[in-house]
């Protein structure tokens, strides 16, 4: 072993005690503070390592002589965990994402004992406490650091003939309704994800009542719907995907596919003569995207995404795909290639001679929308602490602009700020700021593509941010922060006087739900834009619910409680996902 190593293994034996001491000072701290949730974890691992999709039992694995001796069970156990807490952080490959590398160069030359304590621990960096936390025993912290040091398990690739292997067409295209065949106003129609239950519920925005439960792929990440409003396209982390009329007498399935093991995004094609014509969806695993025939979800064309990553320009083998867009100014997807930082504007005009432009932008990319012009995309780069700016017009980056710590826009929030003019704004997870970017280059060339104002909110933890052309308010949640008042709560700030003190709003409190971690979640507007829908996010065995807020008063108009409302989390009214308000 060279001297240089062991310099550094000798370091990092000595950050043990440190992570140590620090665990115990941080969990004393917290003890004088408000109360947290039993669950609590950073607000970037309760997002970042939520469960993965990919099952274990499909991988090929790897127990060569290198590592510490393990039996098969010892393994398969060890890689559960790895998928179930691990894997969203370090990567499947555990080559690294928003965590750091685990490769076994690495781990082998660090050790057992080492590896025990800093899982048990954590470490100042973000990495979790998992063995004083309760959430790993001693037994299962020491089979972690055992498996870390073996070759990681490969998931399959899903390539073109797996894909058409899980593609369905339920009711062809030419049977389905010329018409809209239900009385419903589809326009103030709202898709709601039940996480847990594998399902979303169409609820009706003019009566509040539940139209249909529709069986979905886990975990619904967003529905994103075609120009013409027909037809609703729905992602489950497990990379499942439903097409739903909503046409019908009553709206179902009729097309599913499953593009991966784990994804998060789907779009459709909105460039003028190009309506629908074409669905495309990016995969965490594998890393890649695939476009598919609008009516059926018929697979057409996939694209790899591995490649160099643009700050040190080394290799990447797994980038996932985050957001996608569809442009208002080309016949164009704009794909977000998360670990690489490369934005893809992929031409789908001619997907037989595929053109894309590609765009170096910043590590980390996530979620992002339109600025209130839909010519830029703001994108969160968010463990780099950024948001880029890409012109789809001129087919170009604009600007990469600072922000807080790990934005999570979600789409992000359009107003006009009192002194700055047009802005954009995100809040954040690692923080309590909201960044507002000035987003109009010719009548404020002086605030373009900077952060004119920054407003400091209730607390980190915040997924989304959010307001409505109608309105003069700013809802910004706090959803995983550990703080349970935090977490329970909105914060709402009023447009025409940023300056002035933000009201909060006690969603959870209103729903009146008994026990629960009942996390409020992602404010969303009704068509009108007088109403704000919030999610009630509770445990999969507890009540959930929706509440309606007035947005004109602040008052709560209505609690939407049923048994079928299992874990609901993001919400989508049609008119307004159609038309990329926010």
């Amino acid at each position: 072993m060279n001297s240089k190593l062991l310099t550094t293994i000798g370091r990092h034996r000595a950050g043990v005690f440190l992570v140590s001491a620090m665990a115990f000072a941080v969990g004393n701290a917290l003890a004088a503070t408000d109360p947290a949730h039993p669950d609590a974890k950073s607000p970037e691992m309760s997002y970042q390592g939520a469960p993965g999709a990919i099952d274990p039992a499909a991988t090929k694995d790897f127990m060569d002589g290198e590592g510490p001796k393990m039996t098969k069970a010892e393994f398969a156990e060890a890689k559960e965990i790895f998928f179930q807490r691990c894997a969203g952080c370090h990567g499947v490959l555990r080559k690294g994402a928003t965590g750091k590398p685990l490769t076994t160069d690495m781990t082998r030359a660090l050790g057992t004992d080492y590896l025990k304590a800093m899982i048990t621990y954590g470490s100042p960096a973000g990495m979790p406490n998992w063995g004083t936390s309760g959430d790993l025993t001693e037994a299962k912290v020491d089979l972690m650091a055992r498996y870390l040091q073996h070759e990681p398990p490969m998931p399959p690739e899903f390539g073109l003939p797996d894909m058409k292997g899980t593609w369905k067409v339920l009711v062809p295209p030419e049977q389905r309704p010329t018409k809209q065949m239900n009385k419903l106003n589809l326009d103030n129609l709202f898709s709601v994800t039940l996480r847990d239950a594998g399902e979303i519920a169409l609820i009706d925005g003019d009566s509040k009542e539940i139209v249909s439960i529709i069986k979905t792929g886990y975990a619904v990440h967003i529905s994103r719907l075609s120009a013409s409003g027909r037809y609703l396209f729905v992602i489950g982390r497990d990379a499942k995907i439903n097409l739903i009329d909503l046409w019908m007498e009553k709206p179902e399935t009729v097309a599913e596919i499953k593009v991966g093991m784990e994804a998060r995004s789907v779009e459709t094609s909105k460039f003028p003569g190009m309506e629908d014509k074409y669905a495309v969806a990016g995969t965490y695993w594998p890393p890649q995207f695939v476009i598919m025939d609008g009516d059926t979800l018929e697979p057409l064309k996939i694209v790899s995404t591995r490649g160099m990553t643009v700050d040190t320009q080394e290799y990447h083998p797994e980038p996932r795909v985050a957001a996608i867009v569809a442009s208002h100014e080309h016949p164009e997807f704009i794909v977000n290639v998360k670990e690489t930082g490369h934005v893809l504007m992929v031409d789908y005009s001619d997907i037989n001679n595929l053109k894309t432009t590609d765009i170096e932008a910043a590590p980390f990319l996530h979620d992002g929308g339109w600025d209130g012009t839909k010519r830029y995309f703001m994108t969160a780069a968010n463990k780099s602490n950024k948001v880029a700016v890409v012109d789809s017009k001129d087919q170009k980056l604009a600007a990469i602009v600072e922000v807080g710590d790990i934005p999570h826009p979600g789409r992000g929030a359009n107003f006009v700020d009192p002194q700055f003019g047009p802005v954009w704004g995100t809040s954040h997870l690692g923080d309590a700021s909201i960044s507002l970017i000035g987003t109009d280059p010719k009548g404020h060339p002086d605030q373009a593509w900077k952060v004119v104002r920054k407003l400091q909110g209730q607390g980190g933890g915040s997924l989304f941010i959010k307001t409505h052309p109608k309105s003069k308010n700013l809802y910004v949640d706090t959803a995983l922060n550990s703080v349970e008042k935090l977490s329970q709560s909105v914060a709402v700030f009023n447009i025409d006087k940023l300056d002035a003190p933000y009201t909060v709003l006690p969603i959870a409190e209103w729903a009146e739900l008994g026990e629960g971690p009942k996390r409020v979640v992602q404010p969303e507007y009704n068509k009108a834009g007088d109403e704000v829908w919030f999610s009630v996010w509770n445990a999969k065995d507890k009540k959930s619910a929706l509440v309606v807020v007035d947005d004109k008063t602040l008052k709560l108009k209505k609690v939407i409680k049923d048994d079928r409302l299992v874990t609901p989390t993001g919400k989508f009214n049609v008119y307004n996902t159609i038309h990329d308000v926010y």
